[in-house]
């Protein structure tokens, strides 16, 4: 009779131990997979508030409204020196879907003045300025600062 091949028990047994070691080892490395997710998600909010921002100077730009340093509609955005103001009718009617999609904070220990804080929707106000999971919008200030937009995902 010929004798069949195959795999003993033994050698069955070494090969799931090795697979459980590089799950094991592995693993690590993808259980970040959330809080990685979340710093990509503030640096495109960055990005949008960095656009929506530059898309309205632009027509405060053409409507001539650029300089002036009190709060001025453009396109029923509120602005000031050109760009949206960091309030609900500046930069969250500049970006589309904010109001919805995130949090807004006003009052941060430590953030710049006239600025305001997003964050994930459910989460709760930071707490410090210097570490945590939010975007900071701050609206410019002269007519050559521009706005200043900071993100930390330190705690995230």
């Amino acid at each position: 009779m010929k004798r069949q091949g195959g795999f003993t028990l033994i050698e069955l047994v070494v090969v799931i131990v090795i697979l459980g070691i590089l799950a094991v080892t592995a693993a690590p490395k993808f259980l970040n997979l959330q809080s990685d997710a979340r710093a990509s998600s503030l640096q495109g909010l960055k990005g949008a508030m960095s656009g929506a921002s530059g898309i309205v100077y632009g027509k405060a730009a053409i409507n001539g409204v650029e300089t002036k340093d009190s709060n001025t509609d453009v396109d029923g955005i509120d602005t000031i020196y050109g760009y949206p103001m960091a309030t609900t009718d500046g930069i969250e009617k500049a970006v589309v879907g904010l109001a919805e999609d995130w949090d807004s904070f006003s009052q941060v220990v430590s953030a710049p003045a006239n600025s305001i804080t997003y964050s994930f929707s459910g989460s709760t106000a930071p707490t410090n300025f210097s570490t945590g999971c939010f975007v900071n919008y701050a609206q410019a200030s002269s007519v050559s600062s521009g706005v200043s937009i900071i993100v930390r995902d330190n705690n995230c």
